[in-house]
C-alpha cells in the first residue's frame, strides 16, 4: 500500500504523473527509516534531517508536519500484524509543481512505502564483501550531496559496474579524487586506534547511522576519531574498512585489491549501536 498525503491507495494506483517533479526533475527528498513493534528507530533524528533538507530544497514544510505527524503517517501504512514485524521505511517528499524546472510552487507532497525487515535491530554483515573504486564519474562536494534526494543515477550506475566486475560495492570519489562513501552508506576506515571518516565537506550522504556511530565513537577511550579527507593511498594501509547505512546497519569490507581486512571494531561497535537504537525507542514511549 501507498500512504499518500494521508490517504491509503492501492500499489497499482497511478499517480506518478507527468507533472510530479520528483519522478521528472529528481526533485525529491527521502528518509529511510526501521520500525519495530510499532516503535520508530532514532525518530526525532530523521524528522529533523528531512526538516533541514527540504529547507535546504526551499520546499515549503506544511504547518502540520511535525514529528508526531509524521509517525502518524508512517503508522497509517502498516497493519496489526505489521506492527509485530521490522520495517523498512521510506518517506519520500516532492514538489508541487509542473515538471517546469523553473515554476514557483513550492508546496509538496509525500508518499510512504514499506517494506519486511528480516532482521529487527542493526546486523554485522560478515559475508565476502570486496570493494573497488568508482571512477567512471566523480559525486561533488557540495551540500546537495549531503542530501537523500531521489536522483541516485550515480549509485545505479555504479552498482552495475560494480555487478559486472563482480564486487559487491564500490567507493565512491569526489571531483578531488578523495573517497567519500561507499555506493551503499558512508565508509569508516580503521588504522590502529584510529577511526577515520569523510566529513560532510567532501560531499558524502549526512546518514543518521553515520550520526549516530561518530556520537558513539566519539565517547570510546579505546579510538581516536577523526572526521578528515581520505585519500584512496589510505585504503591498502587499513586494518579494517566498514560501511554503515539505516537499513544493514554495519557491513565489513573484506578485500579491497590484494588487501584483505578483519572485522574486529566492526564487531565491537554493533552492539553499542543496537543499545542506542533501543534506547531511543525507550526515550520515544
Amino acid at each position: 500500500m501507498f500512504n499518500f498525503n494521508g490517504e491509503l491507495l492501492d500499489n497499482n494506483t497511478s499517480f506518478l504523473n507527468e507533472k510530479n517533479r520528483g519522478v521528472q526533475l529528481g526533485d525529491a527528498v527521502f528518509e529511510e527509516l526501521r520500525v519495530l513493534n510499532g516503535d520508530i528507530i532514532f525518530l526525532e533524528d530523521h524528522y529533523l534531517r528531512l526538516m533541514s533538507s527540504m529547507r535546504i530544497l526551499r520546499m515549503e514544510i506544511p504547518m502540520n508536519f511535525t514529528m508526531e505527524f509524521m509517525e502518524e503517517e508512517i503508522l497509517k501504512i502498516l497493519s496489526e500484524s505489521d506492527l509485530k514485524e521490522a520495517k523498512q521505511i521510506k518517506f519520500t517528499v516532492f514538489r508541487n509543481s509542473s515538471n517546469d524546472s523553473a515554476a514557483s510552487d513550492n508546496s509538496i507532497s509525500y508518499f510512504i512505502t514499506s517494506n519486511t525487515l528480516i532482521n529487527p535491530f542493526f546486523i554485522l554483515n560478515e559475508e565476502s564483501y570486496e570493494v573497488e573504486l568508482f571512477k567512471d564519474f566523480y559525486k561533488n562536494s557540495s551540500m546537495l550531496s549531503n542530501l537523500d534526494t531521489n536522483n541516485k543515477v550515480l549509485n545505479v550506475v555504479g552498482a552495475i559496474y560494480a555487478q559486472e566486475n563482480d564486487y559487491q560495492d564500490c567507493l565512491l570519489l569526489n571531483e578531488r579524487k578523495q573517497v567519500i562513501e561507499a555506493l551503499n552508506g558512508n565508509l569508516f576506515v580503521v588504522k590502529g586506534s584510529q577511526i577515520k571518516t569523510a566529513p560532510v565537506t567532501d560531499g558524502c550522504i549526512n546518514s543518521i547511522l553515520r550520526k549516530k556511530l561518530i556520537e558513539i565513537i566519539s565517547k570510546l577511550n579505546d579510538f581516536d576519531f577523526l572526521e578528515e579527507s581520505i585519500s584512496p593511498f589510505e585504503l591498502q594501509k587499513a586494518d579494517e574498512l566498514f560501511i554503515v547505512n539505516n537499513i544493514d546497519g554495519i557491513i565489513s569490507i573484506t578485500k579491497y585489491r590484494k588487501k584483505y581486512f578483519v572485522n574486529t571494531t566492526a564487531k565491537s561497535l554493533i552492539g553499542k549501536l543496537n543499545a542506542a537504537a533501543r534506547m531511543s525507542l525507550t526515550s520515544s514511549t
